[in-house]
């Protein structure tokens, strides 16, 4: 199993990212796919949560109305697309998905700044 996010970055207050996490070595359209991060000195914490066929999500309350999850189950891929960013949106992202067990991607850097 392999999880490969991309899309982090530098952004300024108010503006947007798509992150998006593409996956290989499982059969990804039977699996919830999860976005976590984690921000310096804090726990790791769920963001948003995708249903097998994307027909349920979920999302941690500071994110709701700002970020999107998705998935293209045909790419093997799933999105965060965020919006409104805030500086405490600062953080280190992960894809994760729990087949037999829990899997994570490297992470991507993204932080909010003027």
């Amino acid at each position: 199993v392999q999880l490969v996010e991309s899309g982090g970055g530098l952004v300024q207050p108010g503006g947007s990212l798509r992150l998006s996490c593409t996956a290989s070595g499982f059969a990804f359209s039977n699996y919830a796919m999860r976005w976590y991060r984690q921000a310096p000195g804090k726990e790791r914490e769920l963001v948003a949560s995708i249903t097998r066929a994307g027909g349920s999500t979920n999302y941690e309350d500071s994110v709701k109305g700002r970020f999107t999850i998705s998935r293209d189950n045909a790419k093997n891929t799933v999105y965060l697309q965020m919006s409104s960013l805030k500086p405490e949106d600062t953080a280190v992202y992960y894809c994760h998905t729990f087949t037999v067990k829990n899997y994570w991607g490297q992470g991507t850097q993204v932080t909010v700044s003027s």
